[in-house]
């Protein structure tokens, strides 16, 4: 297969020519376009690396598209890739939760459905993207140990972050805050409220450090990749390093973001953030730490097709310092790096061949071709 007249985005520079690709690998780069009549024409589009998706909880939607509504799992499981692929991604983390804020929430009954269906589709080979795992271990609950003790074999499971999301703990900015996205959750009036805190706070006090301090040992122990979650201080900075945290996830505060990434720890924040222009729960924007050089990973968090629409918005904000190709690693080569994928993530010879082709009619980048491994997938 070949792409022809494309903007090649390598590592450092942005160069016009064509592609080659061989049995799922990049073959050879050249700076001229091909003769060759069946090479595909890129119309002067961007080629640019398969976007790598490190924390995406996209795949809960299409299994309760509304509340009370259970969705069958394979149906749920092909309509989230489908998405996956039309928005670039070609490597995704589906991030799924042991444990949640609520008793009886929908994410810790979806737990086995989900699972079962990223690893089935996965080995069946009808994925459009490959699809790992991403545990992420919400701290504060008896049974979050005990269900990652039951899963942290999984041959499928590349990264475990470690998460506090109680009154008082590192992501909401204010306890207004917290108030407002809680009771509009899971709608509850004041009194309510009180109780549902106060239950959250005893819920912490009693089982976040054991829980923290147990599974970071099985990561450890298992080398699977560690990641902190909305560090706010340099005291929650200094206690992921000591767990052996390589990726800093939606770090709340510039100090923690800062301090972060001087320890070579990953920093990872949302794209959605970019993308709208801040933080919505009122902390630290993206933009801030990216104009700050402290910003390493993008996510997509709860919306896909912002991974790339932030790539261009970072490339064109006159506020930052990133080139086009720096700001194509933090959804490619970084986050691959950072969970020890070593075959993707780069337009190199040699190199898997995950590409997504994208054009920007009227200013607003759209997605034309997405290959994995070589083979056109959208």
């Amino acid at each position: 297969m070949i792409i022809n007249n494309v903007r090649l985005v390598l590592d450092n520079e942005v160069v016009t020519g064509s592609l080659e690709c061989h049995q799922g690998m990049i073959r050879a780069l050249a700076d001229t376009p091909s003769r060759l009549p069946q090479a595909l024409d890129g119309e002067g589009g961007w080629l640019l690396p398969g976007l790598v998706e490190l924390h995406t909880d996209n795949l809960d939607k299409f299994f309760m598209p509304r509340p009370k509504v259970d969705w069958p799992a394979h149906s749920a499981m092909s309509s989230h890739d489908a998405l996956i692929v039309a928005s670039g991604i070609t490597t995704v983390l589906d991030a799924v939760a042991v444990g949640d804020v609520r008793d009886g929430g929908h994410r810790l009954e979806n737990l086995r459905r989900m699972l079962d269906a990223i690893v089935h589709s996965q080995q069946q080979g009808v994925n459009r993207a490959q699809h790992l795992i991403h545990l992420r271990c919400e701290l504060p609950h008896e049974s979050t140990l005990p269900l990652f003790e039951n899963l942290m074999d999984l041959p499928e499971l590349r990264l475990v972050s470690l998460m506090d999301h109680s009154p008082g703990q590192r992501q909401f900015a204010t306890p207004e805050k917290y108030r407002e996205y809680y009771q509009g959750k899971y709608h509850l009036n004041d009194a309510q409220m009180d109780v549902f805190e106060a239950e959250q706070c005893a819920l912490s006090a009693r089982w976040s450090q054991p829980n923290r301090q147990a599974i970071a040992a099985h990561c450890r122990a298992r080398g699977v990749a560690l990641a902190s979650h909305d560090d706010a201080t340099q005291a929650h900075v200094r206690e992921s390093l000591a767990l052996g945290s390589v990726i800093a996830e939606f770090p709340t505060t510039e100090e923690a973001a800062s301090l972060s990434h001087q320890h070579a720890m990953q920093v990872l924040m949302g794209a959605p953030n970019i993308v709208r222009g801040g933080s919505h729960s009122g902390n630290v924007a993206a933009s801030r730490l990216a104009a700050l050089g402290a910003l390493d990973i993008l996510s997509s968090d709860y919306y896909p097709a912002s991974l790339l629409d932030a790539v261009f918005r970072l490339a064109a904000d006159e506020n930052n310092v990133f080139t086009l190709p720096q700001a194509a690693a933090m959804v490619s080569a970084n986050p691959a790096r950072a969970i020890g994928l070593g075959d993707r993530g780069r337009i190199a010879e040699g190199w898997r061949a995950d590409l997504v082709l994208a054009h920007a009619p009227h200013g607003q980048v759209r997605v034309r071709h997405v290959w994995a491994q070589g083979r056109q997938v959208f």
